[in-house]
């Protein structure tokens, strides 16, 4: 237990640093670019089309980055941003379907699932997701307080080059601090779980669910890898579970339809934490649209399945007859 406690404490501290390395600047130059017209030049450019989310125009800033680079250059930037509790939910939500996508994507290629799967998954549940929250959630207006930033230090006034710089220095400390907060226990936690072995247990205890989302048993490990490391924390679990348990195109492709909308489950819900957002509605969502998502998906493939081999068949019988 000490061991794993110290390796998974180094690697979040190695993991904090990588991150870190991301967040840091990314907060720092949003913070400063907030005092010159660049930023609201921006953001009433793309205001129009950011409105269907019922968010503001500097909203698509941490969609953007979570997009390009990962989910914690996303908080960064929100971090940095005067938003309310609605728009940092909306903005979780669907940073929660669709994040690293270049990173992730290519990992889910490696795997053996096409890249337009990929895209009209991810991108499609963000933003329908995205789209719904704003049509049916009337609240959530108040700002939003990001855990050690309180709303003064957020909107107060803040005039000449030093104090600006001073004032985004201390946002993109305490952003990548209360990353750490999360990030360091967070590893010792997988580390501990790897080290016991727990995923190979776990992945038993999830047979029976995966053969009710109408996936083979041997699906098991490659989706217990995806729910609790990651695309791509879990990318090497997958890969390898993927090629020794012979899991089919079939069930690599509804697994990852599945992990799609809900991977890292815990990692991806308690990194928003410190946003001060309702994170139990945010996982109650992700893991109901992906059971809803992948059932839906399993049924019509086996109907799929089932007309093929009554095609194949019946052709069969016809050429049967005419011999």
């Amino acid at each position: 237990m000490i061991h794993s406690i110290k390796k998974g404490l180094l690697v979040g501290l190695n993991v904090t640093w990588l991150l870190g390395k991301v967040i840091f600047p990314i907060t720092l130059i949003l913070a400063i670019l907030q005092h010159t017209p660049v930023l609201p030049w921006l953001f009433d450019l793309i205001a129009p089309f950011m409105s269907i989310f019922g968010l503001s125009g500097e909203a698509a800033i941490p969609l953007v980055l979570g997009n390009v680079l990962t989910l914690y250059a996303g908080i960064g930037a929100i971090l940095s941003l005067d938003l309310t509790v609605k728009e940092v939910f909306t903005i979780a939500l669907m940073l929660g379907f669709a994040h690293s996508m270049f990173i992730e994507s290519a990992v889910v290629m490696k795997v053996g699932i096409k890249l337009w799967v990929v895209l009209l998954v991810r991108y499609g549940l963000a933003i329908l997701s995205g789209i719904m929250v704003n049509l049916f959630w009337q609240g959530g207006s108040q700002t939003a307080q990001f855990g050690l930033l309180s709303n003064t230090s957020q909107t107060e006034t803040v005039t000449g080059w030093l104090p600006i710089t001073l004032d985004a220095l201390q946002q993109a400390f305490i952003g990548v601090f209360q990353l750490m907060l999360i990030v360091i226990p967070l590893m010792i936690v997988i580390q501990i779980l790897k080290d016991n072995r727990f995923i190979d247990v776990f992945s038993k205890k999830m047979a029976p669910i995966t053969r009710t989302l109408g996936m083979s048993e041997n699906t098991s490990t490659t989706l217990t890898a995806g729910l609790l490391f990651g695309l791509s924390y879990g990318a090497g679990v997958m890969i390898q579970a993927s090629r020794e348990e012979g899991v089919s195109k079939k069930d690599l492709t509804i697994a990852f339809i599945f992990l799609g909308a809900c991977h890292a489950v815990i990692e991806d819900t308690l990194i928003f934490v410190p946003l001060g957002i309702p994170v139990l509605p945010l996982l109650l969502i992700r893991v109901g649209i992906a059971i809803l998502l992948t059932v839906i998906v399993a049924i019509l493939w086996k109907k799929a399945e089932s007309a093929r081999r009554k095609e194949v068949t019946y052709g069969q019988k016809n050429h049967n007859s005419t011999i």
